[in-house]
C-alpha cells in the first residue's frame, strides 16, 4: 500500500501505509539544525514513552516503531469525534467515557496537553453485533454496564507527566473549550458528561482550580 498522507500540522506529518500510522515531526527551518534535531527526537521519544505507558491504562495506538523523529504506530479504524459527536445518539454516553479515560490519565499524573475531539477516536464494538441476540436482551451487564463501544486518545505530542493540580485542570480547560467550539450546540450537556464520569482522586481539587482557570480565560477574553 502506497503511502498516503492523511493530515498534515505545524509540527508533524501525518501518513497511513500499510494499516500503520506513521508521524514524522517536520523540520524547524527557525531553530538552529542541530537542536532542531535535538528537541525532535527528544519530543519523539517522549510522546512514544507515554504512548507505551498508556497502553496498560487507556485505550491507545500500540507503538509499533520509534525512530529518531518518526513513530509508527497502529491504525485505528474508527470516526474521529470532532466529525462525528454531534449525530451519534449516545453521545452523553461516549461523553462520560472520555471523563473515565481522562481520569485515569490524571491518576497517573499524565496531561494530555492537546485535549480536544480531534485527538479521540470513536470505535463501535462489533463483538456485541455477533452476540446472540437473546443473550444481550437478557444481560443487564452488557446493556448496563458494559459499552459497546470503545475511544482512543491519540496524538499526546504536547503530552508530559505533571502532578499539579493546575496541569490538569487546564487539560479540562481544553477539551471545555473544544466542546464549545466544535459542538456548539450540545457543549454543554457534552461537558456535564465529561465531568460526571471524571472521577480522579484529586476531583474537588481539579475542579476548584478548573473555576479558577476558566475565570482567568473569562478575564483575557474581556
Amino acid at each position: 500500500m502506497q503511502e498516503k498522507i492523511i493530515q498534515q500540522g505545524a509540527e508533524a506529518i501525518i501518513s497511513l501505509e500499510n494499516n500503520n500510522i506513521i508521524k514524522n515531526r517536520i523540520k524547524k527551518l527557525y531553530r538552529i539544525d542541530f537542536l532542531d534535531k535535538k528537541l525532535r527526537k527528544s519530543r519523539t521519544k517522549s510522546e512514544s514513552k507515554i504512548m507505551g505507558k498508556l497502553k496498560s491504562i487507556i485505550n491507545v495506538p500500540k507503538i509499533i516503531e520509534t525512530k529518531d523523529n518518526q513513530i509508527v504506530m497502529e491504525y485505528i479504524e474508527g470516526k474521529k469525534l470532532s466529525d462525528s459527536l454531534d449525530n451519534l445518539k449516545n453521545k452523553n454516553e461516549i461523553a462520560e467515557k472520555i471523563g473515565n479515560e481522562i481520569a485515569k490519565l490524571h491518576d497517573n499524573d499524565i496531561i494530555h496537553g492537546d485535549l480536544t475531539t480531534s485527538n479521540i477516536i470513536y470505535v463501535e464494538n462489533s463483538n456485541t453485533s455477533s452476540a446472540n441476540h437473546d443473550e444481550l436482551k437478557n444481560s443487564l451487564v452488557i446493556s448496563k454496564k458494559l459499552n459497546n463501544f470503545k475511544v482512543y486518545f491519540i496524538d499526546f505530542g504536547l503530552g508530559f507527566h505533571s502532578k499539579r493540580i493546575e496541569d490538569k485542570a487546564v487539560d479540562l480547560h481544553l477539551i471545555r473549550q473544544a466542546l464549545e467550539a466544535k459542538h456548539f450546540l450540545y457543549w454543554k450537556q457534552l461537558f456535564e458528561s465529561i465531568i460526571k464520569g471524571y472521577n480522579p482522586k484529586d476531583k474537588d481539587k481539579i475542579l476548584e482550580q478548573f473555576k479558577k482557570v476558566e475565570s482567568r480565560g473569562r478575564y483575557k477574553n474581556h
